[in-house]
């Protein structure tokens, strides 16, 4: 399926300045350009355009609230120019498994002055001798690269905070999950105060019959104090 058709299918009947995540992966770019996106969508803050053909972003539309770029695994080489001009508020660049080869490409992203975590896994300027030394040098907002900041810290976990910062937009699928929960837990629970009534019943029971039985004794030794003292009567 072509890019420009995917993103009319995952609009479904709403208008671009609604959607604030758009997934486009796995489509196809017809001349290796962006396709399909336009200005209207004044509200995106996550896109993903992984593995679609991509050699340049020179049609890429003005998103300024755009926080977060999915570019893995198409042919860019350069001409990343356009990112600071087009998404100036970016916070986090994938664009691993590109063509990107020196790290002079990677200058025009110095003007992403947000951007704080870069990743290019799988390009070939991964292969430079002081690749990562290099790159925090040239882009000093960047605080991790490939996952990882300067001092080996891995990057927290970027699904749990959106998680915490969007919460129903980000939430998991909702029904009635809790609803069963507390029917077992109602069940396990009315099933431990059954036990419990049980244990209480077989206590209460052997109570009695320890009340019983001491009664009993009590009662033997009453009459055995009774017929010593008949005895000592006779005598």
């Amino acid at each position: 399926m072509d890019m420009k058709k995917r993103i009319t299918l995952e609009l479904r009947n709403r208008s671009p300045a609604e959607i604030v995540e758009l997934v486009v992966d796995n489509s196809r770019s017809a001349d290796g350009e962006v396709e399909g996106l336009t200005d209207e969508f004044t509200q995106l803050e996550f896109l993903s355009v992984v593995n679609v053909g991509l050699s340049s972003l020179a049609k890429l539309p003005s998103l300024p609230k755009l926080r977060k770029l999915e570019l893995s695994d198409n042919n860019l080489s350069g001409s990343l120019e356009s990112l600071a001009q087009k998404c100036p508020n970016l916070t986090y660049l994938n664009l691993s498994g590109n063509k990107i080869k020196e790290l002079s490409t990677l200058e025009a992203l110095q003007n992403l002055k947000s951007l704080q975590s870069l990743d290019l896994f799988n390009c070939e300027i991964t292969s430079l001798e002081d690749y990562r030394e290099s790159v925090f040098e040239l882009l000093p907002q960047v605080t991790y690269l490939d996952g990882f900041d300067q001092e080996d810290n891995e990057a927290p976990d970027s699904e749990a905070d959106d998680e915490d910062e969007d919460g129903e937009d980000r939430a998991g699928p909702t029904g009635d999950y809790g609803e069963e929960d507390d029917e077992e837990e109602d069940e396990d629970g009315s099933e431990g105060r059954e036990e419990d009534y049980e244990d209480e019943d077989d206590y209460a029971e052997e109570e009695e019959e320890q009340q019983g039985a001491q009664g009993q004794k009590r009662k033997r030794d009453v009459d055995d104090e009774g017929e010593e003292d008949d005895d000592d009567e006779d005598n």
